[in-house]
């Protein structure tokens, strides 16, 4: 968690990893267990902080899965304290689960020439619902956040670290 957060929590998603291949096609590479981690006590205060609210170190893997199955997908969540399971939850990704199908949200968010350029590649978080942090769940550093979805292979672990430096104030320099 940086300085400037005001929480950080976990959010547990299955992501899909493309490439854009040198005639500018976009290419799923495969799906993969995703952490989206972000700071919710932000957003909350104002839907328009949504997009500052994922300015945080968000995880993937440890395993891409290259044509997996993905109408509905269970999954668990869990936050380990000092080796002790503090809290968990069932959850549930995919396109059953979801207001969009998989085609539909990769033609929205490729039909922008910008995000077609050859040698890119992209990362889309899909989403699932179940969070601690709806559940009242502060996480501390040295916390353990631990997602795992059926069929997508070994469950992604991520430790929780409290930066212990002070926010400062940014001072930007003229160029001359």
């Amino acid at each position: 968690m940086p300085p400037y957060a005001e929480d950080g929590g976990e959010e547990a998603e299955v992501a899909g990893v493309y490439l854009i291949d040198p005639e500018g096609r976009p290419r799923r590479l495969g799906l993969t267990v995703g952490n989206e981690f972000s700071d919710h006590r932000f957003e909350r205060k104002n839907y328009l902080n949504l997009a500052g609210s994922k300015l945080r170190t968000c995880a993937l893997g440890p395993e891409l899965v290259v044509d997996p199955a993905f109408e509905s997908v269970a999954g668990r969540v869990s936050i380990e304290r000092a080796g002790v399971v503090h809290w968990s939850k069932e959850i549930r990704t995919g396109e059953a689960e979801m207001c969009h199908s998989l085609r539909n949200i990769e033609h929205h968010h490729f039909k922008f020439d910008g995000h077609r350029r050859p040698g890119d590649v992209h990362v889309h978080f899909f989403g699932a619902y179940g969070l601690s942090f709806g559940d009242g769940v502060e996480l501390a550093d040295g916390d353990v956040m631990e997602i795992r979805f059926g069929g997508f292979g070994r469950p992604l672990r991520n430790p929780v670290s409290v930066s212990r430096t002070r926010d400062s104030l940014v001072t930007v320099q003229p160029l001359s």
